[in-house]
């Protein structure tokens, strides 16, 4: 019996020996394994990983989509990418299909230009605000009109959904910005404080806080639960038409009729970074997806990116045949959608 057991245990250490793999490539120093030259923190605790399939990456058109009958304000995906929403001055807003462009659906009932277009997190509500002066939310599977808010008093810039999807915000030419309860349009709460229109709103990827953009040239951030203002970033000398927070909610940038485009540090409220190239107002900015480029389009008929680490140029798009108004990345951030005066909605490949 000895003998057996001696015999099955040096069998048992040959083949745990042989399963040591290559000892060039990779080494195990205590809880930190290193492979390819890359450092990776291990847990003791954590199970092995389950084989997932990884779905193939979308494949987006490229081209150009026509159909408005006048100039165009807003674009946004949802959530999915399979959907492209837009907003024009001829009062509607049209659904697209993303794979070869298509209109899917026009939304019709807005008696002013529409000036933004956003998708709830979910995908199922498409909110537009308009320069009739309210906010209409719509199903985004039939198109119907399910809510109208009203109290604006004057047009209405700007919308954004919280990352929740229960409240909306909306930025006006009252000199408002209004917090909505997003499945019935109750208000909420007014911030208080501006002192010019409101052109631009934004919710910070935690909910907690609300960046909006003036054309006193000044940006406010409110706390979202209290109504009071965190901080007011100066700098801008011109209108501040677009707000966008960064994916990680550390970072703001601001889009402005001064033709820049700055970075500010959300915390501490202070600015450290300015983006320059632009001969014309900036009209929408846009982060993408992984936080690490920003997007500008420009009344210089060009869309220009940059990357966020050290504010070196990335590309110039200059295609449009006029002022370009919106732009918004795709949800894998392969690709770019833009509005222009030129009436079309465009899709550009910047996978590469």
């Amino acid at each position: 019996m000895k003998i057996y057991t001696l015999i099955l245990s040096l069998l048992l250490s040959i083949l745990i020996l042989g399963c040591g793999g290559d000892e060039d490539t990779t080494s195990n120093d205590g809880n930190r394994i290193t492979d390819n030259n890359t450092d990776i923190e291990t847990d003791d605790n954590i199970e092995d990983p389950i084989d997932m399939e990884i779905p193939p990456l979308k494949t987006y058109f490229t081209g150009t989509m026509t159909g408005h009958t006048g100039n165009v304000y807003g674009v946004v995906f949802s959530p999915d990418g399979c959907i492209l929403a837009s907003g024009s001055y001829d009062g509607t807003v049209r659904l697209w299909d993303t794979t070869d462009g298509t209109l899917i659906r026009r939304l019709t009932g807005h008696t002013g230009i529409v000036r933004n277009v956003a998708f709830s997190p979910d995908g199922s509500t498409i909110a537009s605000s308009s320069f009739d002066g309210t906010v209409r939310l719509w199903n985004a599977d039939n198109g119907t009109n399910t809510v109208t808010f009203t109290e604006h008093t004057d047009w209405v810039a700007n919308v954004a959904f919280s990352p929740d999807g229960t409240m909306l915000a909306s930025g006006g030419w009252d000199n408002t910005v209004r917090l909505w309860n997003a499945s019935d349009g109750t208000q909420i709460r007014t911030f208080t404080g501006q002192t010019d229109p409101a052109r631009s709103v934004a919710f910070s990827p935690d909910g907690n806080v609300l960046a909006c953009g003036s054309y006193d040239n000044n940006i406010r951030i409110w706390n979202i639960k209290f109504g009071n203002r965190i901080h007011t970033l100066t700098g801008h000398t011109d209108t501040v038409n677009s707000v966008a927070f960064s994916p990680d909610g550390r970072i703001l940038a601001s889009g402005s009729s001064d033709m820049t485009v700055r970075l500010w540090n959300v915390e501490f409220g202070s600015h450290f970074r300015t983006l320059t190239g632009h001969i014309e107002f900036i009209i929408t900015i846009a982060f993408s997806p992984n936080g690490r480029t920003v997007a500008a389009a420009s009344w210089d008929d060009t869309i220009r990116l940059w990357n966020i680490s050290d504010g070196s140029h990335v590309r110039t798009i200059t295609e449009h045949e006029n002022s370009v108004n919106c732009v918004a990345f795709s949800p894998d951030g392969h690709s770019l959608a833009s509005g222009s005066l030129d009436y079309t909605v465009r899709m550009w490949d910047i996978s590469e």
